[in-house]
């Protein structure tokens, strides 16, 4: 089934293999959960085995079950537990992205947080409520987060990552930096900063990260293979940066 305005179609049984594999692997995915180890492989042989039939089984998990996986040796399924363990303290925005609520990725999921700053207080909100939080929404947003926890196994879903650790609220961090009130859009490959790690840097400096240039943009920091963002900010005029050059701006 493809829902209405999405490019991927879903299999509308959450119990199907498929979905739960790809449910699981957006779980886990740099910039979400960030669970380093936990790829494709690993992933299908989990599901196929019926080990892990929701996330929620991911923090099950020990380490002996690992081991039984051929070619999982002790030493990759310790890093994969501890890593599993470590994303626990990941913050409110990157839960709800996990979620996997249609039409709510990453950019949604951080205004869901910031707006609300609490996952029960989104989950047991009506609709209308949404919307007057953030009338710019979108309707199939506002209805798809709405849609999503009146199911029984999604609020079940909640509720086991809740009693893992998982932290439901969500404090808006006010930065001050040497990059109070500039924008940086982020481009190419860095040659030491993953993107996550540089966004964290600018933003702990008090900046902020868009993911598309506009005359708003106030930086473009270029690695290599820069493609059409570079382009586009050479159209418009925007100040483009290295690497060595944002960490000095941060100095």
């Amino acid at each position: 089934m493809r829902a209405e305005g999405e490019a991927v179609s879903r299999c509308i049984n959450t119990n199907c293999p498929a979905r739960l594999k790809e449910s699981v692997l957006h779980f886990a995915a740099r910039g979400v959960m960030d669970i380093d180890g936990l790829g494709e492989v690993l992933v299908n042989k989990l599901v196929d085995s019926g080990q892990v039939k929701s996330v929620a089984d991911l923090y099950k998990l020990t380490i002996e079950d690992l081991v039984k996986i051929e070619r999982m040796g002790s030493k990759s399924a310790l890093n994969v537990v501890n890593n599993i363990k470590t994303s626990l303290q990941q913050p409110l925005n990157r839960l709800i992205n996990g979620l996997g609520i249609p039409f709510v990725g990453e950019r949604t999921a951080q205004i869901l947080a910031e707006t609300f700053g609490d996952l029960d207080k989104i989950m047991n909100g009506d609709e209308r409520g949404i919307k007057k939080k953030r009338k710019k929404w979108a309707r199939k947003s506002r209805t798809a987060i709405r849609q999503f926890f009146d199911q029984h196994s999604n609020r079940a879903l909640v509720e086991r990552l809740r009693n893992e650790g998982f932290v439901f609220t969500y404090t808006v961090t006010r930065h001050t930096g040497k990059l109070q009130g500039l924008t940086f859009v982020l481009t190419g490959t860095l040659p030491n900063l993953t993107r996550e790690e540089a966004q964290a840097r600018i933003e702990a400096a008090g900046g902020k990260v868009a993911k598309s240039v506009s005359k708003k943009t106030s930086y473009l920091v270029a690695g290599e293979e820069a493609g059409s963002k570079l382009d586009k900010a050479k159209e418009l005029g925007i100040k483009v940066i290295d690497e060595e050059g944002l960490i000095g701006m941060m100095a």
